[in-house]
């Protein structure tokens, strides 16, 4: 049987970063905040995101995903309610893609909110990835075109590293891309002998 091997990291940890190379290495890779967006277009979630956040959240019928953001980045309990909204048809996603995977020993599943949602549950293994927070908020800046004040806000929406360390089998510090490489190749042969001895 598959095994499902969960990815995580704060926001900036270069998790995606980590998760190519383990795609690049030929282990299947599900990106779950990519899937998510893709979902989000979806006619009965935006049904669900109208009947939850209002018009006020869409643009000539078109999601304003900046907007929502800026909404449930504000409240977390307006994000509980896009969470229970999104994450219920991500996982079944999911799990429709591990099926037609089921021919590998294992699979990444790469998601930033991991522990937060509750899908560490159904993984495995869990790999956390890490890096120092200054190095983190300004490589979002960099990437999303935003504010320090608003990368401190999806931080604080999120567990910090301590508390992901505590609940991972594994933990990559991505301050070094070539370490960082090495650090994957040797967790990919840890979970080879473990997929072997199980």
């Amino acid at each position: 049987m598959t095994k499902i091997i969960g990815l995580t990291g704060g926001i900036g940890s270069g998790k995606t970063t980590i998760a190519d190379y383990f795609s690049a290495l030929g282990v299947p890779v599900y990106i779950a905040d990519d899937e998510a967006r893709k979902i989000m277009q979806t006619d009965e979630v935006i049904h669900a995101i109208k009947n939850t956040f209002g018009e006020e959240v869409f643009e000539d019928i078109v999601l304003n995903r900046e907007k929502l953001a800026a909404i449930v980045f504000s409240d977390s309990e307006k994000l509980k309610k896009l969470n229970a909204i999104v994450h219920p048809a991500v996982k079944k996603h999911f799990e429709r893609w591990v099926l037609k995977r089921k021919e590998a020993p294992f699979v990444i599943y790469e998601a930033a909110i991991l522990f937060e949602s509750g899908g560490y549950k159904n993984c495995n293994q869990i790999i956390t990835v890490t890096a120092p927070l200054e190095q983190r908020i300004q490589r979002v800046i960099q990437r999303d075109k935003t504010s320090r004040e608003q990368v401190l806000k999806r931080m604080n929406m999120q567990w910090d590293d301590a508390q992901r360390i505590a609940k991972s089998d594994f933990v990559i510090e991505n301050t070094d891309l070539e370490k960082s490489k090495a650090e994957v190749e040797k967790i990919l042969k840890i979970l080879k002998i473990r997929q072997k001895e199980s």
